[in-house]
């Protein structure tokens, strides 16, 4: 016989696993200036935290085009064709093609080019007014035309307000973090409005001895135009913002982008909690407030900062603070007691402080931590101008929930991945043939006995990582050396090294899958 409690708690889970799975686009992208890092590399990051996209990525090749081609564009529709959920591309135009295109990876979204230029990314949504479907590019798009046409940070934003300026935004309120081996930048997107065609923009330079975050929130304030090496706009700007009446310039307040374009960032505690939390640890010395709504566009880090520091972040959950998701929390059982509820944990849709009296909400509208249970996948991109652009830049790529993947380093020269990085397995159902249900597999597992279950992850995970951070040194001095004598030697070189790193992960998360089901088989 359930008591009335039970149904309480059954109620409270069934309700957090519905505000939960609408929990789509929240992703975090962290940024590190070259004197801020642990090697003067330039570093961006993404947590691709989505529910219904693709887990496959690619190698997209160097290519040379003929006069008179085109690129055809598309936008992401919903998908309700397949097994899980889903989005498919649906053709919004074309545009020229441009006489030659850089080789890049690519995952949702476009990472990295040959050149070593970096991209992440962040969803604000921004006014729903603003949006419009006249436009030809998204942000998906967006960023391989980036990455296909630019070798630097500068010169991509530029060429990205351009052709968004040109062709339209059809897309919602989108943040960019864009690095080169020289500097990171933060660049802002919102549509023109309703069946308009074109695009407002903002960007914002990180200083190089800063770092910075984004959180699904707009993070621009005010403009100094009288610095362009740190600020970028589009010309409207400010002519929409007091078109649109979001802005009085004879009110006398100073022009912030977020205020005019993107008001409920500096409202939503599951953005600003992250932001503080970031900026916390990485300068405890400011002793900013967690329940703050404005923080510092960037700090100055009071350690450097390695790709080490930026995964630990993304594994981060809040642990040892008020907002702390892995405690046990009180949940009213209706007739005046309280039971203990085991169920919060950053891993699984019951992350709620309070089971019924919830701390700002669930999901993206409430509170949430860094590590997401939903993650497709994490990248931390290292941009190192001192090196030749094939092994200079590194993206680590782990799959699946950052609180318990592995990243494997995937360097700007390769020409090709394994085939289960390759064959998506996220919207298609559960296979051994994609690499992704491997990690997938562990974080499930995991998420129902996180207290105990973390300790055998870990020790799959760390000695993995620190020996991919350890191998670093030689791989660059080999590459290097191929290099002068051969380019194609070097990249197969490097094509080899990442193929090795990811099948020595993935077959350990195989394994590490099958071990706790069995260790844990009758415990749950």
């Amino acid at each position: 016989m359930r008591t009335r409690h039970d149904w309480t708690f059954f109620l409270a889970l069934a309700v957090s696993v519905v505000l939960a799975a609408s929990d789509s686009r929240a992703c975090t992208s962290i940024m590190v200036g070259r004197k801020a890092s642990v090697d003067g590399s330039v570093m961006t990051s993404h947590t691709c935290d989505s529910h219904d996209d693709s887990s496959a990525i690619s190698i997209v090749p160097h290519a040379k085009h003929k006069p008179g081609e085109e690129v055809v564009l598309s936008r992401r529709e919903e998908d309700p064709s397949g097994p899980m959920k889903r989005l498919r591309r649906k053709t919004t135009g074309t545009i020229p093609e441009v006489p030659e295109t850089f080789g890049y990876m690519v995952g949702v979204y476009g990472i990295m080019n040959e050149h070593q230029l970096a991209i992440g990314e962040s969803t604000f949504e921004g006014r729903p007014e603003l949006a419009s479907r006249k436009g030809l590019i998204d942000c998906d798009t967006l960023t391989r035309l980036m990455l296909q046409r630019a070798k630097t940070a500068r010169e991509a934003i530029r060429l990205a307000g351009a052709l968004i300026e040109k062709y339209g935004w059809c897309d919602l309120g989108e943040a960019l973090t864009v690095a080169d081996t020289r500097e990171v930048w933060l660049m802002e997107i919102v549509g023109p409005g309703k069946d308009a065609v074109g695009a407002v923009w903002v960007a914002r330079r990180v200083p190089d001895d800063h770092v910075s975050i984004v959180a699904n929130g707009s993070r621009i304030e005010e403009i100094d135009f009288s610095k362009p090496d740190f600020f970028m706009a589009s010309k409207n700007v400010q002519t929409l913002a007091e078109r649109k009446g979001y802005w009085d310039p004879k009110s006398g307040q100073p022009f912030r982008f977020c205020d005019a374009y993107s008001p409920e960032s500096r409202a939503e505690v599951a953005t600003t909690r992250r932001e503080w939390r970031v900026l916390a640890l990485l300068a405890p010395s400011l002793h900013l407030n967690p329940n703050s709504n404005r923080f510092p566009f960037s700090v100055k880090p009071e350690k450097p900062v390695a790709p080490k520091t930026v995964m630990g972040l993304f594994r981060d959950t809040f642990e040892d603070t008020d907002f702390d998701v892995l405690k046990d929390f009180t949940v009213p059982d209706g007739t005046g007691k309280a039971v203990k509820s085991p169920l919060a944990n950053p891993f699984m849709p019951y992350d709620m402080n309070k089971m019924l009296r919830v701390n700002g909400g669930w999901g993206w509208r409430g509170e949430r931590c860094l590590a997401r249970w939903y993650c497709t996948y994490a990248t931390v991109t290292q941009s190192r101008g001192w090196l030749p652009d094939p092994v200079g830049g590194i993206v680590w790529f782990g799959y699946a929930n950052p609180a318990m993947t592995t990243y494997v380093p995937i360097y700007a020269g390769v020409t090709d991945l394994p085939d289960d990085y390759k064959t998506d397995g996220r919207t298609t159902g559960f296979s051994r043939r994609s690499a992704w249900w491997a990690f997938k597999q562990v974080a499930t597992i995991a998420s129902h006995r996180w207290g105990d279950m973390r300790v055998e992850v870990a020790a799959v995970r760390a000695p993995l990582q620190d020996g991919f951070f350890s191998d670093q040194r030689a791989v660059a001095e080999k590459a290097c050396q191929l290099l002068k004598q051969d380019t194609a030697s070097a990249r197969a070189f490097l094509t080899e090294e990442t193929a090795v790193a990811a099948r020595k992960t993935v077959d350990a998360y195989w394994s590490l899958g099958t071990l706790l089901w069995t260790k844990y088989d009758e415990q749950w």
